[in-house]
């Protein structure tokens, strides 16, 4: 009787630091309004750093290392390079972005799943949504966005880590205008 009083003590004792985690990453988020950070992507083992922007809900500013951007305006999404003349215009919809930027739909979907506490340093998601699943990290310590790992628009694995994040800076809202195309 005593090995059973005992197994359902740790049971629910897990259970209840799984759920304080999960709240305090849900608290966490419906406190963040905007981050910018570092970040390294590595998509079919092809690495590449920059700095990001995010600005709850949709919009991203991303300068890569080797002068590519990222942009959304919350509807559109731009990638185009500063040395080069590519310009790529899809729809945000089309993308899993338009699910990572959405800090709504991810509170609603954290709410109801299952997480995953890894190496006692991460806590992950896992999200499907149509065709599109996002395995999205968490800081167990402080409960911060570190990263996520989706599928491009290529059908490519996309990994993202995210160092030196900063919440709720002030932020110039202009970087998230789309850059027009450059006619040759």
């Amino acid at each position: 009787m005593k090995k059973i009083f005992i197994f359902f003590l740790f049971f629910f004792l897990t259970n209840s630091v799984h759920a304080t985690i999960k709240d305090k990453i849900i608290l966490n988020l419906k406190n963040t309004e905007n981050i910018s950070f570092n970040f390294e992507q590595n998509i079919n083992n092809v690495i590449e750093k920059g700095k990001c922007t995010i600005k709850y809900p949709k919009k991203i500013y991303c300068l890569y290392n080797n002068e590519k951007i990222i942009v959304s305006n919350g509807r559109s999404l731009v990638i185009t390079n500063k040395l080069k003349s590519n310009y790529y215009l899809y729809p945000l919809k089309k993308t899993p972005l338009d699910l990572i930027l959405d800090k709504e739909y991810l509170i609603r979907e954290i709410e109801n799943l299952d997480g995953r506490n890894i190496d006692n340093k991460y806590y992950n998601f896992t999200i499907i949504n149509n065709n599109n699943k996002i395995n999205i990290f968490f800081n167990n310590k402080n409960y911060k966005l570190i990263g996520w790992q989706t599928e491009d628009i290529y059908q490519n694995l996309a990994i993202t880590f995210i160092s030196k994040l900063k919440t709720n800076q002030e932020i110039d809202t202009e970087i998230f205008e789309i850059p027009k195309m450059k006619n040759n």
